[in-house]
């Protein structure tokens, strides 16, 4: 009774509260949340939805390559509404498990880049000196790279030390460690800040009077209070991940063919793009620019919405 009771009251504070009330104020973001959702849900439940298989080699037929459009063209097939590329592949099929892959990536890469940002800004923020020092002169040095260089450079160097065998085995987590240690600049340094404003108020004097660690000052007092800043760059990073890793596959440095994300879908199409088989590389295209824009909304919103001065 009373867990239901706590449960009402949560939800009632939650419907009453300025977040929600700016979030179905926006139109926008309602349908990006919406379009969001629905991208997530199809991609993640894509071996139930999708209508082929389309990476199992058992299940293709070259007579069925380079399908068209059922839309736009009468020789399209029903049975691949979007078309297949020059593998029999359905377009649609790989689009949904494309999708799923360029999510993986993503949420891991945003992990990645936040555990590790988090960790190093509450570190130079909390204990400052030699060991702030260190830090923000690596992150500066990192800033003056943009993040697809620095991507490129740790899957280099990985090529470099594996075989090609072996990298395409472990590339998607080759590809979500270079673009997690890409990303982590921005948390360290939002997070510092935030670090240095908070450990000089009282309930951190108090918490060091009562003895508690400095590690567990960290975590159980300050880290609260500083992970407004860092959802919304984590928001934001979610687009700019699924955008790093499509670019990387698309130079052929990303996910291999065998699983392929939307990167690498368009790469592909790409490839035949001339021969007037437009399709291939047009689909993904526009799932990938359609999932990045209603991420990318979201992260504003929530930016916004977050602000104090814009309330």
């Amino acid at each position: 009774m009373t867990a239901g009771v706590e449960r009402s009251g949560w939800l009632h504070r939650a419907a009453d509260s300025d977040i929600w009330w700016s979030f179905k104020s926006s139109p926008m973001t309602v349908v990006a949340a919406i379009g969001t959702v629905l991208i997530v849900a199809v991609a993640f439940l894509s071996p139930v939805l999708a209508p082929h298989t389309p990476f199992d080699p058992a299940t293709l037929s070259l007579s069925d390559g380079l399908k068209p459009p059922v839309l736009l063209s009468a020789d399209g097939d029903w049975a691949f509404p979007l078309g297949t590329d020059d593998q029999g592949r359905d377009i649609l099929s790989s689009i949904m498990y494309g999708t799923r892959l360029s999510l993986v990536v993503g949420f891991a890469s945003v992990a990645v880049a936040m555990t590790l940002g988090i960790t190093l800004g509450l570190l130079s923020g909390y204990l400052g000196g030699a060991v702030d020092a260190l830090i923000m002169r690596i992150a500066d040095v990192q800033l003056t790279f943009p993040a697809i260089l620095v991507a490129l450079l740790i899957d280099g160097i990985v090529r470099g030390i594996i075989s090609v065998k072996r990298h395409d085995e472990i590339a998607i987590y080759v590809i979500v460690g270079a673009i997690g240690l890409s990303f982590w600049v921005q948390y360290a340094r939002t997070v510092r800040g935030s670090v240095m404003v908070e450990k000089n108020k009282e309930y951190v004097q108090a918490a060091r009077v009562i003895g508690l660690s400095p590690m567990l000052i960290m975590i159980r007092h300050v880290l609260p209070n500083v992970t407004g800043p860092v959802l919304v760059i984590a928001t934001i990073n979610l687009g700019l991940a699924i955008i790093t890793e499509a670019t990387l596959s698309f130079l052929g440095v990303g996910l291999p063919s065998t699983e392929p994300s939307l990167g690498t879908l368009i790469r592909l199409g790409n490839e035949v793009l001339q021969s007037g088989d437009w399709w291939i590389t047009v689909f993904p295209g526009i799932t990938l620019a359609a999932l990045v824009l209603a991420v990318n909304l979201l992260g504003d919103w929530l930016r916004d919405a977050l602000n104090p001065k814009l309330r």
